[in-house]
């Protein structure tokens, strides 16, 4: 696992969220509508949508589709249960993800633009470098910190 803390912006996390989970059958008004997130209730896999305001749209499969205002934060985990991750607003419509993340997530947080592809060939050299020989390491992408290992 890949501990994951990064600063992005809520379409980018909400990309990620729709890339994984249900690309292949969301309707194109809602891809296009920046404020409809998916939401998921079973576990593992759960996605919570936290926000100030927020309607239950249309259930398509597993999923149910939300309008959502005023975005305060979202959980997601993977189905599999190797991916757990949250969004966080710092400011407006921009935030932080923390968390762990599977390599196969890895991808998708970069076609997202969650993280960047420079990211993760960092991420690759430091792991390469340390030598280590556990399955957890941690880099971030936030300029204010001091912990880039």
């Amino acid at each position: 696992m890949v501990l994951i803390e990064a600063a992005c912006s809520l379409e980018s996390f909400r990309r990620f969220i729709i890339i994984s989970t249900c690309r292949s059958f969301i309707t194109e008004s809602y891809m296009h509508d920046f404020e409809i997130f998916p939401e998921r209730e079973e576990e593992p896999g759960a996605i919570y949508v936290e926000a100030a305001d927020k309607v239950t749209l249309k259930k398509i499969r597993e999923m149910t589709f939300v309008n959502a205002k005023e975005v305060l934060g979202i959980i997601y985990s993977s189905k599999s249960g190797n991916t757990h991750l949250k969004w966080r607003q710092t400011r407006r419509k921009n935030g932080k993800v923390t968390g762990e993340a599977s390599p196969n997530t890895l991808v998708n947080l970069v076609e997202s633009e969650v993280i960047t592809q420079e990211w993760v060939n960092s991420y690759l050299e430091s792991s390469k470098q340390q030598g280590k020989n556990d399955n957890s390491s941690k880099l971030s992408t936030d300029p204010n910190s001091q912990d880039n290992n």
